[in-house]
């Protein structure tokens, strides 16, 4: 909320007692120039931040040398950037957004104004794409002081997610109806307590309830976006409900022919996402010893590891996104918030690093996604098995795809599909200690021995592109044995 009006000219007043400019205030003149205002905020949010201080302030009409009251003719009210008010400019231009408010007042019948800026609290604030930072008092990159960088996000890093309060001074009786404390029992298999007070201590052990100073309880953010009856109940958290859209044919361009917004919370909502995304895959008639039958598209293995994994892994600060799954005639599409903390060619063999440990934890605890390391491998394994193209990672400006792909067959894969499949293919024989071979490659093709040399050319076009790489050159084509470029 923003500071009432009364208590203006006492902030400015406290800020230039000040014997010099502190790293979050910041004294003006006149400038009015929009750009500059922006990265001023920037600047002053994340130095906020670095310093523990719960508000920046960007103050004109004072003078920064001897800090006296000069007045300022800037009217923020009446700048405007092309149609939009200056306060809504800046605000559109942040990432994230962090709460900003202008403030008008007279100090000895000379006008003042005053910015209040938010600290940033999840990461970096950008400015049209840049960090900014003040260092002695001076704007500047933040990217190029890579120390203090490193300082600001060990700072967001120190409080997880996880641990931060979704619903505050909550009577036991209300903890009970606002969580699904059942399912808690069911899916660990473990005996409900016969008393409230037993319950509740549980739930305080696992850390989703704690108590606050009033003898009530906090439900942690953890506790709801486990546990949640109706995440509706917990407005921070309303809007990280997953989506799952089914749509006609091989693009958005039909529309949505059925789409389906979650309400529980993700451990007691899991099941019921899966089986209702399960219900919705295309499947693939094949005949049996005696009858046809449907089997599904996609692995369900490969299904239930992906979901998850884009559920755990999430960015929860950035808003107004949560995990989508879309559903094609030709592939499924699972997108997350947040890009990964590992490179994603590394997937198969690198043990995931997770922003939201806490969660990951208990997902594993539940049974939900595969043990630490061995997640992204199953999925690769599983539908090599299926004789599907390989998934596909791809990576955009805040948010992270998986897509695993209906089947085809090694004259309609395309040159990509084909390099993604070999890369993949040699990262999973490297973490069972085996190399990609030839013979490997048609088998996992099921391309017959007569054509090998299309499968030569692959594994050649492969080590040009930097994908895999010889470990004897002098050996003859059909003994080579292969290796991932960082292997």
């Amino acid at each position: 909320m923003p500071f009432a009006a009364n208590s203006i000219a006492a902030i400015i007043n406290e800020a230039r007692s000040n014997s010099s400019e502190l790293p979050w205030i910041e004294f003006k003149t006149n400038n009015a120039d929009p750009q500059t205002i922006g990265e001023y905020v920037s600047a002053m949010s994340n130095t906020a931040a670095l310093f523990g201080k719960a508000h920046a302030f960007l103050i004109w009409g004072i003078d920064d040398v001897t800090h006296d009251v000069i007045g300022t003719d800037f009217k923020y009210d009446k700048r405007k950037v092309g149609q939009q008010a200056l306060e809504l400019w800046i605000s559109t231009q942040l990432q994230p957004q962090v709460q900003i408010y202008f403030h008008d007042t007279t100090i000895d019948g000379k006008h003042v104004v005053l910015l209040e800026i938010s600290p940033a609290f999840a990461e970096p604030v950008k400015f049209k794409g840049v960090d900014y930072i003040r260092i002695d008092s001076h704007k500047k990159k933040l990217k190029d002081f890579p120390d203090t960088e490193r300082e600001l996000w060990s700072i967001f890093t120190r409080k997880p997610f996880e641990s931060m309060i979704a619903l505050e001074n909550v009577p036991g009786e209300l903890v009970l109806r606002y969580l699904d404390y059942p399912s808690y029992f069911d899916l660990l298999s473990l005996d409900i307590p016969s008393t409230k007070d037993g319950i509740l201590e549980q739930l305080l052990t696992e850390k989703l309830i704690v108590k606050d100073e009033t003898g009530a309880f906090n439900i942690t953010n953890l506790g709801a976006i486990l546990f949640a009856r109706r995440l509706s109940d917990f407005p921070s958290l309303e809007r990280k409900a997953i989506r799952v859209i089914k749509y006609t044919g091989n693009n958005r361009i039909a529309g949505a022919s059925r789409e389906q917004i979650g309400g529980k919370g993700y451990a007691n909502g899991f099941e019921g996402l899966i089986n209702y995304i399960n219900g919705l895959l295309p499947v693939n008639e094949v005949m049996g010893a005696a009858l046809r039958k449907d089997v599904p598209m996609y692995p369900e293995l490969a299904v239930r590891e992906v979901v998850a994994n884009a559920i755990i892994h999430q960015n929860f600060f950035l808003t107004g996104t949560s995990p989508v799954i879309e559903i094609f005639d030709n592939r499924m599409e699972i997108t997350n918030p947040g890009i990964p903390l590992i490179d994603k060619e590394r997937f198969v063999d690198h043990p995931p690093v997770s922003r939201n440990e806490m969660l990951a934890s208990f997902m594993r605890r539940i049974g939900v996604c595969e043990e630490r390391g061995s997640g992204f491998d199953k999925v690769v394994a599983q539908t090599e098995a299926f004789q599907l193209p390989a998934p596909e990672i791809e990576l955009y400006d805040n948010s992270t795809r998986v897509t695993l792909f209906a089947h085809k067959t090694f004259s309609e894969m395309s040159r990509e599909d084909r390099l993604r499949a070999c890369y993949l293919h040699a990262c999973l024989k490297r973490v069972n200690r085996e190399y990609l071979t030839n013979a490997s490659l048609r088998e996992r093709f099921q391309i017959d021995v007569k054509n090998s040399s299309m499968i030569s050319r692959l594994l050649n076009d492969a080590c040009k592109s930097g994908l895999i790489k010889m470990v004897d050159e002098t050996v003859g084509a059909k003994n080579r044995r292969y290796l991932p470029y960082w292997a």
